[in-house]
């Protein structure tokens, strides 16, 4: 593997979110949740570049004035074909390597992002890594690498709605075409939600963060613990289901075949 690899973070964010619309801007403790979690992606000591890419909705007009105000790169592209956002994104910022973030994951830890770029560098015949293949991390501590080459494939050949809202679908789908490799932590506690898609998960991050004394860069070990002391905090947003944004697409899709 070259040393002049190109990783670069891309994390999709728009303000246009049905169930909790501006989440991304939502203030935890004085602090818009996007810039809680800009600030621990860029603890990893493994990326090059962190661009947001958003779409080039009115609605966004605002985060891109925030973005600019914080000078962020960021990226305008389809609202629907997030897909195509990140192939085009990519493209411009040359990246080699790209993490996949989600800006409704405010405590994404750049401890296992690192962990799944050194797995990705360490064979090149590798194309995807995560930890998603079979969950074991609270749901919003999802991580995915992927190189280049398997982003322009997707993109050139992904056709469902799904894959190309989804963006990785397809990639983790056609394990002949990908080789993909998914790593595992102990205990399992995939059935813990942290993102932010309900204004009860906004409650449970503020709730968590403000039991570390709005310590912004708490590793996820630490918060794992603090969960377990204080359990009812699990009670704030436990009736989601993991994953529900990527299964109602496939829904939807089943009924219109």
């Amino acid at each position: 593997m070259a040393f002049n690899v190109r990783v670069v973070a891309i994390i999709q964010a728009r303000m246009g979110s049905s169930r909790l619309p501006g989440k991304v801007l939502a203030e935890i403790d004085g602090q818009p949740l996007l810039g809680i979690l800009i600030s621990r992606v860029k603890s990893s000591k493994s990326l090059d570049q962190i661009v947001i890419a958003t779409t080039t909705e009115k609605a966004d007009d605002i985060l891109c004035d925030w973005l600019i105000n914080e000078g962020v790169e960021y990226f305008r592209g389809s609202e629907r074909d997030v897909l195509d956002r990140f192939w085009q994104c990519a493209k411009l910022y040359r990246a080699d390597i790209i993490v996949r973030i989600t800006a409704d994951d405010p405590l994404k830890d750049s401890e296992i992002i690192d962990k799944a770029l050194g797995m990705l560098k360490r064979s090149e015949s590798v194309d995807y890594v995560s930890n998603t293949l079979k969950p074991t991390y609270p749901e919003g501590l999802d991580v995915e690498v992927f190189r280049f080459s398997a982003l322009k494939k997707a993109n050139a050949e992904a056709t469902l709605a799904s894959e190309r809202e989804h963006v990785t679908p397809y990639i983790w789908k056609n394990r002949a075409k990908f080789k993909s490799l998914n790593f595992e932590m102990t205990p399992n506690l995939s059935d813990w939600r942290w993102t932010v898609d309900k204004s009860e998960d906004l409650e449970f991050v503020r709730s968590l963060l403000r039991l570390v004394g709005n310590d912004m860069f708490t590793g996820y070990q630490d918060l794992i613990e603090i969960v377990n002391k204080n359990p009812l905090l699990r009670d704030i947003n436990s009736s989601t289901v993991r994953n529900e944004g990527y299964l109602k697409s496939r829904a939807e899709e089943a009924i219109n075949e």
